[in-house]
């Protein structure tokens, strides 16, 4: 009996999954907080490409699950956001070297103004020649703080600038900054994107939403064989569901899968907690109140399998 449980469980965690990963800048000393540098960069493809990880293309993730197909384990997806220069100039060539594909996001603005640290449009195209190219908003706004009409603009003006200098339609999108809510992404989700991806720690596996992609920052050194461990943890958030309008957190009320007894709680400035858990639901009063602007709410059972809400002030 105890057996069967223990099979029975282990279906309930263990899904073939992959992971999508997000970079920055590349070999560029002057932004250390976003950058990787060459030697790390190629410290982590070799890791993948010696323990058997096969580097995709986003669609390829994407098309698994709107088939509702099983996503093999090994599989990684590579993501830039913003694309800087530093991409281009130094990233790039080890990409091509090791043939990994990647998904590079607009920050269509930027390139239009010509801001000095970022892609051109020529450079854009022939990045296009080895990668995949999407869109990461217009103007790089804080899209919680903007109007539905707002958001909604600066997608369409951002959408349209990206057709007209590439000659075709951006299949997915990334929020600025990660940040979004369900307005935000209603509003997006008005638009033909294939996928939208955000900025939560967790994989990809047969329940995640194509509108609601997890990815894992790399940024400095990194130990890639233990963020290749986390796992998204299938939980339902019935609160908090966004920034509560005083900034005192009162309540936390997930719903996970009723054979996990014990897990714990992550709150930002707060830290990890243990909690338990009766018949599959967390309910937690609290009143905690709110340090930053960007607010990490989690669940998880071992720090790895995990589930996150990001709350905006």
């Amino acid at each position: 009996m105890k057996y069967f449980l223990l099979l029975c469980i282990t279906h309930l965690y263990l899904f073939a999954d992959a992971n999508i990963f997000v970079y920055h800048r590349f070999g560029d000393s002057k932004h250390q907080s976003t950058n990787t540098t060459l030697k790390e960069l190629n410290k982590e493809f070799k890791y993948l490409k010696d323990n058997g990880y096969k580097v995709v293309p986003m669609t390829s993730i994407v098309q698994k699950l709107k088939k509702k197909e099983e996503i093999p384990d090994k599989w990684v997806a590579f993501n830039i956001d913003d694309s800087y220069k530093s991409f281009y100039e130094n990233g790039l060539p080890l990409f091509k070297k090791y043939n990994y594909p990647f998904t590079l996001f607009i920050y269509v603005k930027a390139t239009e103004d010509k801001y000095g640290d970022f892609m051109s449009w020529k450079q854009i195209k022939e990045a296009s020649k080895y990668g995949e190219i999407a869109l990461h908003s217009y103007g790089h706004n804080h899209l919680t703080h903007l109007s539905n009409e707002a958001i909604y603009s600066d997608t369409k003006k951002s959408y349209d600038i990206f057709v007209s200098e590439l000659g075709f339609k951006p299949k997915g999108y990334v929020y600025p900054y990660g940040e979004y809510d369900k307005r935000v992404k209603d509003v997006i989700s008005k638009f033909d994107f294939d996928y939208i991806a955000n900025q939560s720690v967790g994989n990809i596996n047969l329940k995640s939403d194509v509108l609601d992609l997890n990815r894992i920052a790399l940024v400095g050194k990194v130990n890639l064989k233990l963020k290749l461990k986390y796992k998204t943890l299938d939980a339902i958030w019935i609160h908090p569901k966004e920034y509560p309008k005083n900034g005192i957190l009162k309540r936390i009320n997930v719903k996970i899968n009723p054979e996990i007894k014990n897990a714990k709680l992550y709150i930002s400035g707060f830290g990890w907690k243990d909690i338990k858990v009766k018949n599959g639901i967390i309910d937690i009063k609290l009143n905690k109140k709110l340090k930053l602007v960007r607010n990490r709410v989690a669940i998880s059972t071992d720090y790895y399998k995990i589930s996150s809400k990001l709350l905006i002030k």
